[in-house]
């Protein structure tokens, strides 16, 4: 298993597939026409493989079903899901991943001059001491185990099924586009899912166990000022620029993303943009009560208020929900997650209960009725040049996955 699930996951990193936020946002899915080149080559192999009903959708939804084995017919189906897309703000284009095999620590030095430091990273100093294999790119890109890991696990898993004849019902496999620019679940093919519990595998280091997220708004706070002449702007202008600025700099410093963790919530500025006549910021509220994403809005209202006011000018907002924690519909359907503990504890892997400080495709689909906790995949470091990926850890995610859609008592 190990041979194949590392050439996969090699050949799945290769694979530029970056999505686009400003197109997701239009409306556009997908919203880079590449997320097609994973998406057929998945299909293809997914076919090859042994799943029926293979599919990509208009939208970039790769779809398949392994239909269940003789006297497993009754079973609950299972749908486990990853996405294919990268994220945006580190360049996913010609990635070049290097296989460190047996880590013994110290520090990694990249070709790009990238350096992983164990000395700042727990995770990789207990790689280091375990003689894990750890692969990376060379700096230059980010690696992309957000989220090909997942998809590559649960490639190898039903694979690793199938060749071992093991029991199982009906298990449904869904890879979905934009999942980094919050869209993921905007067009999923809810008409193919026989599944009523389902599971993303989109997570980090071994053992975690996400049942929980933020409730999630988008603020769009647009500003209108006065354009004048700069040598004779005195009084008349009112610059829209420096409202949104004001505006910017007046949001609670100790509750920004880099001043908060655990389950604190924040206020994240995106953006900011615009002219002396009008500007825009855009900002990401998170929280993890219903109560706090409340107050969060109104606080933005009341700044933005208070910029407008003191330079002469307009605001105006308008939030948007994004998605909600998925805590108080997973807790009403306790046997799905009772399922992946038992599925952890199987593999010898102890479930470590952390909450996601942000969301997956998982949040979204629990909100449309089918509950979807998110499990690990032995990724670090998402987002960044230093990302890196065990590969002992993402065979356990493997053989998680594999206890999980089987049954192999009744074998």
């Amino acid at each position: 298993m190990e041979e194949m699930l590392l050439e996969r996951f090699l050949r799945y990193v290769r694979i530029w597939s970056t999505s686009d936020s400003e197109s997701a946002d239009g409306g556009v899915q997908p919203s880079t026409a590449r997320q097609f080149d994973f998406a057929n080559l998945l299909a293809d192999e997914m076919k090859k493989i042994g799943l029926s009903d293979v599919a990509v959708t208009e939208h970039c939804y790769v779809y398949g079903k392994l239909p269940a084995t003789s006297g497993m017919e009754d079973a609950e189906p299972v749908a486990l899901l990853a996405h294919i897309d990268t994220v945006e703000e580190v360049s996913g284009e010609n990635v070049k991943p290097i296989v460190h095999a047996s880590f013994s620590g110290g520090k990694i030095e990249l070709p790009s001059g990238v350096v992983l430091d164990p000395a700042c990273d727990g995770a990789l100093f207990e790689a280091g001491k375990n003689g894990e294999t750890v692969i990376t790119s060379d700096g230059s890109t980010l690696l992309g185990a957000d989220d090909k890991a997942g998809v590559a696990e649960i490639m190898c898993a039903v694979e690793k099924v199938i060749a071992g004849g093991l029991p199982h019902g009906v298990i449904e496999v869904i890879f979905s586009p934009d999942e980094e620019t919050g869209h993921g679940m905007d067009n999923v093919p809810l008409g193919l899912i026989a599944s009523k519990k389902a599971y993303t595998v989109d997570g980090g280091h071994i053992g975690e166990l996400e049942t929980e997220c933020f409730n999630a708004y988008k603020s769009d706070v647009t500003f209108t000022g006065r354009s004048m002449h700069t040598g004779s702007a005195r009084p008349g202008m009112v610059n829209a620029l420096t409202m949104a600025s004001s505006f910017v700099t007046s949001l609670p410093r100790n509750e920004a993303p880099e001043t908060t963790d655990g389950k604190m919530g924040f206020f994240a500025p995106m953006s900011i943009e615009g002219t002396i006549e009008s500007a825009h910021v855009c900002v990401f509220l998170r929280d993890f009560e219903k109560d706090g994403i409340e107050r969060r809005k109104r606080v933005v209202d009341a700044l933005a208020s208070a910029a407008a006011l003191s330079f002469g000018g307009k605001a105006e907002v308008v939030h948007t929900f994004q998605y909600e924690n998925m805590r108080d519909r997973l807790d009403k359907n306790p046997g799905v997650v009772d399922s992946l503990v038992a599925a952890y504890k199987k593999a010898g892997v102890e479930p470590v209960f952390v909450p996601i400080r942000g969301g997956t495709d998982g949040s979204r689909l629990t909100e449309m009725g089918i509950p979807t906790p998110n499990m690990f995949t032995g990724g670090h470091n998402y987002h960044s040049r230093t990302e890196w990926a065990s590969l002992e850890q993402m065979e356990k995610a493997v053989l998680v996955l594999v206890n999980l859609v089987s049954d192999a008592e009744r074998k």
